[in-house]
């Protein structure tokens, strides 16, 4: 945790889930309304800054990485609820055993497990070794315009435009006079 000496506000790491795949780590940065978000991607650590959140407070995290990633490779998404960033391993060798250098466990650090895929796991999602970065970065909703890229909108042409079975009229309430 850093102390800002200046005026002696606590600043403090924003909730983090990780989740990995064959070559990709996935990192989300649970922090709502961020507007200016300072997302720095290195070798061998993640740097974020920003402030937002239900009270508007800064959060601040360095993590320092298990292993090397590719930072000219990885990327990073702001949305409205967090920031997500993929970051592309330098090596695909074996899932690396946690997120972080240091083996200790951090109180703002999480398993994003509706990301996680083990690696003995079939590729039933078409995620994974055969899938490459820049897919991966499509499904997200980036890669368009680099860091914070545009989403593309769904489109609703595929919708019938007739009457749906449920758009029956609904019944009147019986009255007990």
């Amino acid at each position: 945790m850093v102390v800002n000496e200046s005026n002696s506000q606590q600043i403090t790491p924003p909730m983090v889930t990780w989740a990995q795949r064959q070559g990709v780590v996935f990192l989300t940065i649970c922090l709502e309304d961020c507007k200016e978000p300072e997302v720095k991607i290195e070798p061998n650590a993640v740097f974020f800054k920003g402030v937002g959140g239900t009270e508007n407070k800064p959060h601040e995290v360095t993590i320092n990485l298990f292993k090397e990633v590719d930072s000219e490779k990885s990327a990073f998404f702001p949305r409205d609820r967090n920031i997500e960033l993929v970051l592309k391993k330098k090596d695909d060798g074996p899932y690396w055993p946690q997120l972080t250098k240091e083996k200790q466990k951090f109180h703002w650090l999480k398993v994003d497990f509706n990301k996680w895929r083990d690696e003995d796991d079939s590729d039933d999602e078409g995620t994974g070794q055969n899938q490459d970065l820049d897919e991966i970065m499509r499904q997200i909703g980036g890669l368009g315009g680099g860091a914070g890229g545009e989403m593309d909108k769904p489109s609703f042409d595929d919708l019938d435009a007739e009457e749906d079975s449920d758009d029956e009229g609904i019944p009147d309430l019986e009255s007990n006079e």
